[in-house]
């Protein structure tokens, strides 16, 4: 009798273990799904910039520090590593650009009026829309996995398989701000 008893706690001890690790396991899969859908909407946005930028030099020619500005941030977003920390400082830079570009928009009601620049205003403004979805989508799957990797006894088998901490994605000091628009 003893050894059915036996038998039956290690079994459970085994189906416990298994049941944490793939618990475990499937967080950080979310994880990485959700900065998956990240990077999608990242590289979308950055699809737009050119077309964006060509409309608006016909109308804006000596506006052109604004304009580079745009294609530097963009060009610091293609080569930033593809970490949340360096994805979301080189996206908050980007962001802030392109705010800077359409606050051009106002000082020129020609390009206002134009309907390549409008819908390409459009779809940035929607890909934004994505990107914060994303954003909080990532954030609740890394707070899930964090929890579960601080979480007894799941903590347990984190550190014995090193699952470790996830960043979140974090608006810098500069995106918490407005930015200064001069004309």
């Amino acid at each position: 009798m003893g050894i059915w008893i036996g038998l039956v706690l290690v079994f459970a001890v085994i189906t416990i273990s298994v049941m944490i690790y793939n618990s475990l396991v499937q967080r950080r899969n979310q994880v990485k799904n959700a900065w998956a859908q990240i990077d999608v909407q990242l590289k979308r946005r950055l699809e737009l910039i050119p077309n964006l930028v060509e409309t608006v030099k016909g109308y804006a020619s000596f506006e052109q520090k604004t304009l580079q500005d745009v294609v530097a941030a963009r060009n610091i977003a293609i080569a930033a590593p593809s970490t949340a920390t360096g994805q979301a400082s080189a996206d908050n830079a980007l962001s802030g650009a392109l705010r800077q570009l359409f606050a051009l928009s106002e000082a020129y009601p020609d390009l206002k009026a134009n309907a390549s620049f409008l819908n390409l205003q459009e779809e940035l403004s929607n890909t934004e829309s994505r990107i914060a979805y994303a954003r909080q989508f990532y954030n609740d799957a890394v707070l899930a996995y964090n929890n579960s990797v601080h979480s007894f006894p799941s903590v347990l088998f984190a550190s014995i398989f090193k699952f470790a901490d996830d960043d979140f994605f974090e608006a810098t000091d500069a995106e918490k701000t407005a930015p200064k628009v001069q004309f």
